[in-house]
């Protein structure tokens, strides 16, 4: 047993998110009243690395896929919003335990949106909207999401840094 409780330490859930900037404005989504996490609170698309994101694909090298982030973002934020997304940058990364135990690093990441209408996926979100930091400060957004905004509108102007509260 005591074995087993060590392995855990290194097993995380891990988690992409895209902070999606189209014409100077970020899109927000609204999670649906049915989320274990975080219900009816506005955030930024995202979700959960599967394995599958990579085992099925040949490796880039010998050992290694590369880009599994990326291609989980694109395929997170196809199948919850519609769009498609390129120029996918690192902006920060945060970890939780969640209520039930489970552990989680989320990598943040700012993304220009490409093409596609908004089309939600109904089970995990119910609205969406297109803000500037401003309008963003009159939703109800997870904490620290909004200071990821601003650290995505920073990263724009060529401003690097780290997470902090804004």
């Amino acid at each position: 047993m005591e074995n087993k409780k060590e392995e855990n330490h290194y097993l995380h859930e891990v988690a992409i998110t895209a902070i999606i900037v189209k014409d100077g404005r970020y899109l927000i989504v609204r999670r649906s009243s049915n989320k274990k996490r975080f219900p009816r609170m506005w955030t930024v698309p995202g979700g959960k690395m599967e394995t599958s994101d990579y085992l099925q694909l040949p490796k880039d090298t010998e050992q290694y896929w590369y880009n599994v982030l990326e291609r989980t973002l694109r395929r997170e934020v196809k199948e919850e919003v519609g769009i498609d997304v390129g120029n996918i940058e690192y902006v920060t990364s945060l970890a939780t335990v969640h209520d039930d135990g489970s552990p989680s690093l989320v990598i943040s990441c700012a993304a220009d949106y490409v093409s596609g209408e908004i089309k939600l996926q109904e089970e995990e979100l119910d609205q969406f909207a297109w803000v500037d930091l401003e309008e963003a400060k009159k939703y109800n957004l997870i904490d620290g999401i909004y200071d990821e905004l601003v650290m995505a509108e920073n990263k724009r102007k060529g401003k690097k840094m780290e997470w902090k509260r804004f």
